[in-house]
């Protein structure tokens, strides 16, 4: 079956009290019991609710695994991840991520003895110096927020699993549409729900996805025990989005390519990052491992105060935190997505005061080139 037919398909039968076509929100908390452990499954919605089974059979099929858990927010569901480490383990992540996963091991689980190295992640022989005796979990971004830096997800994978290390892949910026991290080796995959598989900027969510029924067991005891899920009304616009996702993400690989093809002709822009362009140092990993390169491009002038002066002039590109939604944003990592990461390892992983991030829409590519072309004069 392919991409799109699953996206509008997979989970979702006619609604069998009305047959109807899109499946109902089930805005219940709990259910009824014909007697004491008889039951259609249901007892309590924080355990399972019928909107939230549907749309977790749903992503699951995108992204070709077996099992999803859907939570609030990404970041619940990377804190959710990070329940499989305990006391004295140790967890190799990569070094260019987004600042909300740096700040939950660095400044949150750092005071359960729960230890992180972040490493550059595009090199393999990184990760195996990192590795201790203690290291449980390998969490990578590919490509990693806000850089683009791409890994070697099936080159990893093996080295995974000749250490018996878990690996997990936050795919938020690919999407299951242009890369399937399970299907490249990968244990876990993540996604902030939020942002593509969202795309409308109108909720937030976060998925675990996996193979494994004794990863399922556990992290679905662990959805249960947090009570951070996804609500019914959340779950119902996530699978409204869905079915959609292709042909959006068809325009925003598009869009960011021509973008970023212009940028990197600017006199005034000294570096672009996209992994489409064939100048990307990671290039030929990104064409071996996906179908497409998403629709984020950063890019890096001389210094703050020229990038503040750009960012002050887009019209059409929103300054604003976020991305993966139809409608352009433009944002300044060091102030905004990242700024919980001290400035000296910022600037360590080339993220400097000059880089601005674009999350290009769907838009009319000539507005948006226009719009960038006024800006940067």
């Amino acid at each position: 079956m392919g991409f799109s037919t699953k996206a509008i398909h997979a989970g979702q039968t006619p609604d069998p009290a009305t047959n109807a076509i899109i499946p109902p929100i089930h805005l219940t908390t709990t259910y009824y019991q014909e007697e004491i452990g008889k039951h259609k499954g249901y007892v309590y919605s924080r355990s399972a609710n019928p909107t939230r089974d549907i749309l977790q059979k749903n992503l699951a099929e995108l992204e070709n695994g077996k099992y999803a858990l859907a939570f609030s927010s990404g970041l619940a569901a990377i804190y959710a991840l990070s329940t499989i480490l305990k006391a004295g383990d140790h967890a190799i992540i990569s070094n260019d991520v987004y600042g909300g996963t740096y700040r939950l091991f660095e400044r949150f689980l750092c005071d359960y003895k729960i230890q992180a190295t972040f490493v550059d992640t595009s090199n393999i022989q990184n990760i195996e110096k990192a590795i201790q005796p203690n290291t449980k979990l390998i969490h990578i971004e590919s490509p990693t927020n806000p850089l683009l830096s791409i890994s070697d997800i099936a080159e990893i994978s093996k080295l995974c699993k000749s250490k018996k290390l878990l690996l997990s892949v936050d795919n938020t910026f690919m999407t299951p549409y242009f890369q399937n991290p399970l299907d490249l080796g990968a244990d876990i995959v993540v996604h902030s729900t939020t942002k593509y598989l969202g795309g409308h900027s109108d909720l937030l969510g976060g998925v675990l996805i996996f193979n494994s029924d004794e990863l399922y067991e556990r992290y679905k005891f662990v959805q249960n025990s947090l009570g951070a899920i996804l609500s019914p009304f959340d779950c119902w616009l996530l699978l409204r989005s869905v079915k959609t996702l292709a042909v959006r993400m068809e325009r925003h690989n598009q869009n960011a390519m021509a973008i970023a093809e212009y940028l990197e002709k600017h006199p005034k822009v000294k570096k672009v990052f996209y992994p489409g362009l064939q100048s990307h140092p990671q290039y030929h990993i990104a064409k071996k491992q996906a179908r497409g390169f998403g629709g984020m491009v950063s890019f890096e002038v001389e210094n703050f105060e020229l990038a503040k002066s750009i960012l002050k002039n887009f019209k059409i590109f929103t300054l604003a935190e976020s991305l993966g939604g139809v409608e352009s944003l433009v944002c300044h990592p060091a102030t905004m997505t990242h700024a919980s990461i001290p400035k000296e390892i910022r600037e360590k992983n080339g993220l400097t005061d000059g880089l601005i991030r674009l999350s290009v829409g769907i838009e009319d590519i000539e507005d948006l080139l226009n719009d960038i072309d006024q800006a940067l004069k």
